[in-house]
């Protein structure tokens, strides 16, 4: 039954994995909340904190969201946007907060033709021809 089932569009994650260095201290002190049954695990305590730090300068975060122009969450470039981009002889200036994702059927020379600028706040998914070819693009 399985080899009739075909993943249409690949899943884009819901997260972006990072890494930090942090003190024993401060680590034992996150684990003893995790042992307390305050947070399920590290993550949680993690996630819980940024969040909070987030919540806590709200307004500051959309007064510069709204300056800098930044498109806020999931922004998806396809093949079609870039190709009526071109058409239209306009260069598209990306500021993304959240996540931007060039399709994985634009190619480097399409990218390049159409892209002025890419500024991402978070993560930018595109293959690594496009990244390449936007490098010296990117903010």
């Amino acid at each position: 039954m399985a080899d009739n089932v075909r993943e249409l569009r690949p899943r884009t994650p819901d997260t972006e994995k990072i890494t930090i260095n942090l003190g024993y201290v401060d680590l034992g002190h996150v684990d003893l909340m995790v042992q307390e049954g305050f947070y399920s695990n590290r993550t949680d305590f993690i996630r819980t904190a940024i969040r909070n730090q987030l919540e806590r300068h709200a307004d500051v975060v959309r007064q510069s969201t709204a300056r800098k122009s930044l498109d806020l969450g999931l922004r998806n470039y396809t093949r079609e946007d870039l190709e009526a981009a071109r058409r239209a002889g306009e260069m598209l200036q990306i500021n993304v907060l959240g996540l931007a994702t060039i399709a994985q059927d634009v190619t480097a020379e399409l990218a390049r033709a159409t892209i002025a600028s890419v500024s991402v706040l978070g993560a930018l998914h595109a293959t690594p021809a496009v990244k390449a070819a936007l490098a010296d693009r990117m903010r």
